[in-house]
């Protein structure tokens, strides 16, 4: 299911901060904007001191009882891959997962819920508390935690809420990649700030990366119908022998070196491989030339502009077809028409010479 519209300048930016080495960098367009550092970390600490209030509470049970019927309608073809490796886990958990979507944390979430963790909590950016409508409703209400960046805020209470809920044996899910990049299938680098939660904490690490399946059928005029699969990658757990700083240098890069390992067996390719248009998932588009995004020709060599997914291919022979047909049955039906139209101007001539042979006699 395609959120938000139209994507094609959300595209160009993957495409742009591809070229240019920016893997973390923004690429989303509508996002709400507050660019007062102050104003971010008033919305935060109103969201959390609204938090301890009863209606709060009810919200937060409505927008549970709602996103986990929906999880289920949604998710409900779904496969999942490795709900064994998490049932035994009894401590709280650091969650990762690629991120590419509004929508996936409801994928992922649900997937700890199979596997017995009911209540998993999700590290949410602080512009997205300030987002309205029915979306912003969930983002506020369904076990949300709020990030900004200040230094007062993640040194004290951040830090703190995330270690409450590890103790109390919750799963928290953040995306160490930050920024959401639309369908984007391959794991990006990863920022440290998980890795630092878990180490500390000295609880594991589970790693989860979505694989997206592009359907035979269009979703709209820009992308396929796409189905998910969650593959849970082996736990990390951080050793007792090393210090907090390097348990959470060796999680990260081992939690970063099991999803380029299942993303290059699942889709048969490297993760440093030229960008092409099947690299974002259900894109019926061809990719545009570095001098169309306003980058210098150079960069044309961080593209390859020839490939699409081979559903993709499919639906456009498909298009194709269908269209000469149309064209084919529009000739046919001019034909006819032509052929079944009255003579007027036989039916005249005819009137004439009938006329004229009266006279003569």
């Amino acid at each position: 299911m395609i959120v938000g519209g139209d994507k094609q300048a959300v595209i160009d930016n993957i495409q742009r901060n591809f070229a240019l080495g920016e893997m973390n960098r923004k690429v989303e367009i509508n996002d709400p904007k507050i660019t007062d550092r102050d104003a971010r970390l008033s919305l935060v600490e109103r969201h959390l001191a609204y938090t301890r209030t009863w209606r709060y509470t009810a919200k937060n049970w409505a927008a549970r009882t709602i996103v986990h019927a929906l999880a289920d309608l949604l998710n409900w073809r779904t496969k999942y891959v490795g709900l064994e490796k998490v049932r035994s886990i009894r401590s709280g958990a650091i969650v990762t997962s690629n991120h590419f979507s509004p929508l996936e944390n409801m994928t992922v979430t649900a997937a700890m819920r199979h596997s017995g963790h009911r209540r998993t909590y999700i590290i949410s950016q602080d512009t997205n508390f300030a987002m309205p409508g029915f979306l912003g409703f969930f983002l506020k209400y369904y076990d949300t935690i709020p990030i900004t960046k200040s230094h007062v805020y993640l040194s004290r209470q951040f830090p703190a809420i995330i270690d409450q809920l590890l103790s109390r044996g919750r799963f928290v899910l953040i995306y160490p990649e930050e920024e959401m990049w639309f369908n984007y299938r391959r794991p990006r680098p990863e920022k440290h700030g998980a890795f630092d939660f878990a180490a500390r904490a000295g609880v594991p690490i589970v790693p989860c990366f979505v694989e997206m399946r592009d359907k035979k059928s269009a979703d709209n005029e820009q992308f396929m119908k796409t189905r998910t699969i969650i593959h849970i990658l082996d736990p990390i757990y951080p050793d007792p022998e090393l210090s907090v700083q390097e348990n959470s240098s060796f999680m990260r890069a081992q939690d970063y070196r099991e999803k380029v390992e299942a993303y290059e067996h699942i889709y048969g390719k490297s993760v440093d491989a030229p960008l092409s248009a099947e690299d974002i998932a259900g894109w019926r588009e061809p990719l545009k030339t570095a001098e169309q995004l306003g980058l210098d020709a150079e960069l044309d060599s961080a593209f390859d502009l020839e490939t699409r997914s081979s559903a993709v291919e499919a639906l456009a022979r498909k298009e194709e077809k269908k269209a000469a047909r149309q064209a084919r049955w529009k000739r046919s039906t001019s034909r006819r028409s032509s052929q079944n139209a009255p003579d007027y101007q036989s039916a005249e001539s005819s009137a004439e010479l009938s006329s004229a042979e009266q006279a003569t006699e």
